[in-house]
């Protein structure tokens, strides 16, 4: 006999201009959801930035929005952002030194336990990232970790190796450690 949960699972959606602006509006959205969820604002917060801020970026095609979406299985948080440049898919590589911009996949790859991409009906596709939540009493969602991910079928992760992960350290001027 199949059993039915009875508490829902934590979702939240939002379509967004695919501008600078709607890219900071998810951020503040997303805090705000995670917040009412009880749930911890790091590293999550940051991925959606950075992922937003792609999507405006990278994704944007005039006249179309980027669509936020966040939800919890289990102990994991999922982060997914879906953008309308199905054709541009992420790259990941280590910038030259002095350029402007070029390492948020890096940040992203850093702060996620999981992520990668997913096509979507064209022209989309969307750019995800997985994070483990601490355990909370009485969650019916609890299980074990990593349930999206391994449920999913069409989406690969970029593969981790098991020696020190690739960094960048990014001088800051008048800050000494």
């Amino acid at each position: 006999m199949n059993q039915q949960i009875s508490t829902p699972i934590p979702n939240f959606t939002a379509q967004l201009s695919a501008t600078p602006r709607g890219a900071r509006l998810a951020r503040l959205l997303a805090t705000e959801q995670l917040r009412t969820w009880g749930f911890p604002l790091d590293p999550a917060e940051l991925i959606v930035a950075e992922l937003a801020a792609n999507a405006a970026t990278h994704g944007r095609v005039a006249g179309r929005d980027f669509r936020l979406t966040l939800y919890a299985v289990a102990d994991t948080l999922r982060i997914e952002v879906t953008d309308t440049r199905g054709d541009r898919l992420p790259r990941t590589g280590r910038p030259d030194s002095d350029a402007d911009s070029g390492r948020g996949l890096l940040l992203v790859e850093a702060l996620a336990d999981r992520w990668g991409t997913a096509p979507g009906r064209t022209p989309r596709k969307t750019v995800w990232a997985e994070v483990a939540l601490p355990p909370r009493r009485g969650n019916p969602c609890c299980g074990p970790r990593g349930a999206l991910s391994q449920r999913t079928t069409r989406e690969k992760a970029p593969q981790k190796s098991d020696g020190p992960r690739p960094g960048v350290a990014i001088p800051i001027e008048g800050l000494t450690t």
